[in-house]
Order: C-alpha cells, then structure tokens, then sequence
C-alpha cells in the first residue's frame, strides 16, 4: 500500500493561524505548518506546550478558535479533492460535526495509551473503521487487516485480546488500525512513552518503515535519535508557539533559540 500522490507540487498538508485557548490559557498560538507529501515532521517540546492539541486539531478530535487547516487530494482521489476548514468562519453545530468528520476521512491519529477496544479482538479492532465507518466490505477489509498485521509482525495474534498483549504489540496494533484507514496523514501522539524500554526500539521500527514507503507523519516524540534518523524538519513549541523549527542535524547540533538549547540539554542530560 503506498500513500497518496498530491498533484501540482503542493504541499500536502497547510495549516495557517491555528490558535486555541482553554478559558484564559492560550495553548496554540497561530501556529503555521507545511507538509509535502511523504514528508516527516516530529514536534519536540516540554509537557505543555500545545503539540498534542496540534494533532487533534487536525485529526479533528479537538476544535482551534482560529486557523486554516487544508488537507489537498491526490492521484486517487482527484487534485481538485482538497479538505479546507477555516475554523474561524461562523458554524452551527451540524457543521462543526461534518467538519471534524473530514478531517479524520483525510487523518489517522496512534495515541500513547493505544485506545484499543478491551472487548474486541485485534483483528476486530483493525477492522472497526473501515467497516463500520468507511463501510467497506469485510472480507476486503480483514484481508488488508491480515496483511497489515503481518507487516508488523503480529499475524499470530489476530484473535488476541488487548490485554494478552505486551504494551509494544497493543501499539503495534494501533499503527495497524489506523493505517487500515488508508489516510493521507499519519499523526502519532508520542507513542512510545507508556513502553516499557526494551520496548520502544519495535515500535519506532515499524514507524521508521513507515517513512521509508513514504507516509506522511507528523509525530510527537522525546525520542531525538528516532528524530534525527527520519525526521525531515524538527518543530520546537513552548508555550503554545513554535519557537524554532529546522532540520533535524542542524536544530540539534546548532539550535539558535536559549530556550531550545535549555530543553535539549535537559532532554539529553536529565540527571
């Protein structure tokens, strides 16, 4: 399964102004993205900083004040496809729903603590969306499921249950699930940081084969090594804004903001 082609050169992915307060608190403040496709993106940053709330916002689970969100089509689905939310413009209710709809037809999110179903098997699990939401057929569809499970090396444990499995193999499982989806964007919410160590180096695997067939992903991570090894362009956020972004070799060797070279520091040398 290879990922959508975007026509014309542009960017898959433009976010413009994306802005949102919780009460008083402003946890993004007009934050400016671009992604081509086949492009990797990891968002580094303290706890707080507002990076999760940049994935929901473009998974659609989580609603921005302001900002434009554009999610272009390809090859497969036509280079006039595109999904655009100016999350400004006045909405009534319906609307808000079908908006947020959209975006998650275009976006697949893996979250830290995997979100799988405890009374679903992993194959139903994997099969969930693509049946019941895209209503695709289900042999189709478990066929997909068994291959991508294959993949990542799991084929054994289609009739598991989440909790028979090793918190690896759960993540493992919820990188299936949502590439069972077939999205254009990948969106991974720090994804190793309930493993336990010995762990992490299975599922950074899998996302690192992820980049090499060339999803687009815009992942959340303190891994700097993974980072460095796949990422395209490295996004530092403190307090809600983007405070210095590059590639990975030159933000970590040479970052120019203090506080980006506080948190890397930090990062690099905890004790």
């Amino acid at each position: 399964m290879s990922p959508t082609e975007v026509a014309g050169g542009s960017p898959l992915l433009e976010v413009t102004g994306l802005s949102k307060a919780f009460g008083k608190t402003e946890v993004l403040h007009s934050i400016d993205l671009s992604l081509n496709k086949g492009s990797v993106t990891v968002l580094i940053g303290p706890s707080g900083s507002g990076k999760t709330t940049v994935l929901r916002s473009l998974n659609g689970l989580e609603r921005p004040d302001a900002g434009i969100v554009t999610i272009r089509g390809g090859e497969t689905l036509g280079a006039d496809d595109e999904v655009r939310v100016d999350f400004a413009a006045p909405a009534k209710p319906r609307m808000r729903q079908l908006q947020a709809e959209r975006l998650r037809d275009r976006s697949a999110m893996v979250f830290q603590h995997f979100n799988l179903f405890p009374h679903k098997t992993v194959l139903q699990n994997v099969v969930e969306g693509p049946i019941i939401v895209q209503r695709r057929a289900r042999a189709e569809a478990e066929a997909e499921a068994l291959a991508l499970l294959d993949r990542v090396g799991l084929a054994d444990k289609r009739d598991s249950y989440p909790f028979e499995l090793s918190g690896g193999q759960q993540q493992r499982v919820g990188i299936v699930r949502a590439l069972a989806l077939k999205p254009q964007l990948l969106l991974f919410d720090e994804p190793t940081s309930s493993l336990d160590p010995e762990l992490v180096g299975d599922v950074l695997g899998v996302l690192k084969g992820l980049a090499d067939d060339g999803w687009t992903m815009v992942v959340v991570t303190h891994e700097l090594v993974f980072a460095r090894q796949v990422a395209d362009e490295v996004l530092f956020m403190d307090g809600g804004v983007i405070v210095e972004r590059g590639a990975p070799s030159e933000l970590f060797a040479n970052p120019q903001h203090e506080r980006t070279k506080q948190f890397l520091h930090r990062l690099l040398f905890p004790l």
